[in-house]
């Protein structure tokens, strides 16, 4: 992981975000996805609705660069909800998606030591990679506005 740069998000990269986020779902999350659940998560990623959540205050993003091309994303929502983490297929299995949620999860609990859970609505393809970084499912897998997730959680104690 020598080459790759980890860095809070900047107002711009929200092009980038929602390009790479939507390249990934598309190959690996949205062809086990209802039309209704791929136009709902299509509408979340827009660059428009990165930017304004991320104004909001409640979405913190973090992503990771290989010199100028946006390899991996993780969006936290309201300091303790995994609300997106999306790698570029080529930059599968290097350890990005555990050093982002690292990343993420330390700048939660340092803002926020009270936090004593992690939450994440996994889509099924997911489903091992949050278990790998410590998550368990908290209930079956539920749809709702054509989006299909199993439930996880995990404390903050963690790795």
């Amino acid at each position: 992981m020598t080459d790759l740069r980890f860095e809070a998000y900047q107002p711009g990269d929200e092009v980038a975000i929602s390009s790479l986020v939507w390249e990934v779902f598309s190959e690996y999350v949205g062809p086990g996805y209802a039309e209704e659940g791929i136009e709902t998560f299509r509408q979340f990623i827009q660059p428009e609705e990165l930017r304004k959540s991320a104004a909001s205050g409640c979405f913190n993003m973090i992503c990771c660069w290989s010199g100028s091309e946006l390899a991996g994303v993780i969006a936290m929502r309201d300091s303790n909800h995994v609300s997106l983490l999306f790698v570029r297929r080529e930059f599968h299995r290097k350890g990005i998606a555990h050093e982002l949620f690292r990343l993420a999860k330390g700048e939660c609990l340092g803002n926020h030591p009270e936090i004593s859970e992690f939450s994440v609505n996994s889509s099924p393809y997911a489903v091992n990679i949050y278990e790998r970084l410590g998550f368990e499912a908290t209930g079956p897998e539920e749809t709702q506005n054509g989006i299909t997730y199993v439930p996880m959680k995990m404390t903050s104690q963690k790795s």
